[in-house]
């Protein structure tokens, strides 16, 4: 153990230093997993323990009893809210220590206190941590065994302090262990502590302890073999360590910031832009690691995530006077940042670039029009004081320009409108009603259109019109578009074919000739 100096720590070094710890502690230091995971029910690696969830199920065995990595990850559950509060992201790291069947609770437990108060430097006196209410075993260790005072232990519940995979399955108590970052951030009550909705505790490091089997009916089982993982966002230990009021503030993000600064020529410091700065500069991290782990922009699954991301970003572009592409030139700024840790980037850099580019470009041609008639409507509304949409205008969007539903929400939300969803899930409903029967006439056109010409290669019509005007024949069928008629009604333009006919048809630059049908019960005009 030993105290650094009062020198700030980079990012790049607390990296080093929590896998070097976790190394010395006999953990096999691994690299990041891609952020395309290799589980086909989740999208993207939202987590640390994502790449080792085979081994935490007990399907696959580790060749390591115990790991370290540091993870990235993507995560837009939280989309709305990155870049409004200073700590939620789309792109993330995660710092995390794995066991599997070796360590428990009392070694992941003293590590953490041990890495926080010894390899980062940082004043225990700051630190609190939370236990599950039920966990008496936690409790017990970090009183009596890490030395922290009771009333600095906070009981939670499920909410807080409990994991699980899902319904069933593996699942836990978890500690976290939250920094205080002073009374000043705080919502001024005099209970004031972790699990407090305000701001002042913030949350850096979650253990979570495996070590039940949820049954079906709720009871909780012992594993045979228990885990340990925990993850702690590089983002925020380094806002703490950097003595940064936001992650935003952080040599992660602020590098970003400052050519963003000089792209625009606008200021980061200055409430009304901030937000856009800090989405900006969210949303390019995500976006170039995305591409470079090889995710391309789509309709659907990851690709769309990525492409809601760079229409995101490049719209907050834009209230910042930036009306070009201009996100492929900010990919060159996250891997400045990054290439040491994650040297793929570098490698791919003009690949993220052209990708990055093409999709901004694609974006200002095929949503510039629905975007000036989304302003129109709302200019109109703000005009008459009105604050909602009607359903039919956001679904004229959506069908007529290819506005992208969520997209429109999103601009609303940040407008201060909302819009009738049930107008417009009815004329969603509406369209694919008219889908449908246009799919059905399409399919009787060409079941029609197959028999049609089934009927003309089995029956051949004679011309007979070099040598007479005139013949008797035979009607073998009425066709009108398709479909085969029984018959046909005055005023009907029909196609009837004969076995013999005197028509010479329009060919080879000769007008077509005129005439009559004669029969029995009429006569039809060839026209």
């Amino acid at each position: 153990m030993h105290k650094r100096s009062d020198t700030v720590m980079k990012s790049s070094e607390i990296r080093e230093a929590f896998l070097s710890f976790f190394a010395r502690k006999g953990h096999e230091r691994l690299p990041s997993a891609s952020l395309i995971p290799d589980d086909p029910t989740i999208l993207l690696t939202i987590a640390g323990m994502v790449p080792f969830k085979p081994v935490f199920l007990g399907k696959v065995r580790s060749p390591f009893k115990r790991v370290c990595t540091v993870q990235k990850c993507v995560r837009v559950s939280d989309l709305e809210r990155v870049g409004y509060t200073s700590r939620h992201h789309t792109f993330f790291e995660m710092l995390g220590n794995f066991s599997f069947g070796d360590y428990f609770k009392k070694e992941a437990c003293q590590w953490a206190w041990e890495f926080l108060t010894g390899d980062l430097a940082l004043p225990s006196e700051k630190l609190w941590v939370s236990v599950h209410h039920r966990d008496r075993e936690a409790f017990s260790i970090w009183q009596e065994i890490v030395g922290i005072p009771p009333e600095k232990i906070v009981l939670l519940g499920d909410e807080d302090n409990f994991w699980a995979s899902g319904p069933v399955g593996p699942c836990g108590y978890c500690s976290e262990i939250y920094y205080d970052t002073g009374i000043e951030r705080g919502c001024g009550k005099p209970d004031c502590k972790p699990g407090c909705d305000c701001d002042r505790y913030l949350e850096v490091w979650n253990l979570v302890f495996m070590e039940f089997d949820r049954q079906g009916d709720g009871t909780l089982v012992d594993l045979p073999r228990k885990n340990i993982d925990t993850g702690m966002g590089l983002e925020r230990i380094a806002s703490v360590l950097q003595k940064k009021a936001t992650n935003f503030e952080t040599d992660l993000f602020f590098p970003i910031i400052e050519v963003l600064e000089r792209m625009s020529g606008r200021k980061y410091d200055v409430p009304e832009t901030r937000p856009l700065f800090r989405i900006v500069a969210d949303h390019i991290r995500a976006i170039t690691f995305l591409v470079a782990d090889g995710v391309y922009p789509a309709n659907e699954g990851r690709g769309y995530v990525l492409r809601r991301l760079i229409r995101r970003a490049y719209r907050q572009g834009k209230k910042l006077g930036l009306n070009r592409p201009f996100l492929y030139e900010l990919s060159f700024a996250v891997i400045e940042i990054m290439q040491t840790a994650y040297p793929e980037l570098r490698e791919k850099e003009r690949l993220i670039a052209q990708i990055v580019h093409q999709e901004e470009k694609r974006f200002e041609e095929t949503v510039s029009l629905g975007m000036e008639y989304l302003e129109r409507v709302l200019q109109e509304k703000r005009s008459s004081g009105i604050k909602q949409i009607s359903g039919t205008e956001i679904f004229k969007l959506y069908d007529t320009y290819g506005f992208p539903p969520d997209l429109t929400q999103e601009i609303l939300s940040e407008e201060g409108f909302t819009y009738s969803e049930e107008e417009f899930r009815e004329e969603m409903q509406k369209q694919k009603e008219r889908a449908r029967r246009a799919h059905e006439t399409k399919t009787e056109e060409l079941k029609g259109r197959k028999k049609l010409e089934e009927f003309l290669k089995e029956f051949e019509t004679v011309f007979v019109g070099y040598e007479n005007h005139e013949a008797e024949a035979t009607v073998l069928a009425l066709v009108q578009g398709d479909h085969f008629l029984s018959e046909a009604r005055a005023g009907e333009q029909i196609m009837v074919i004969l076995d013999v006919t005197p028509f010479y048809p329009e060919k080879g630059g000769q007008e077509y000739d005129q005439g009559w049908l004669v029969g029995i019960s009429g006569k039809i005009e060839v026209t």
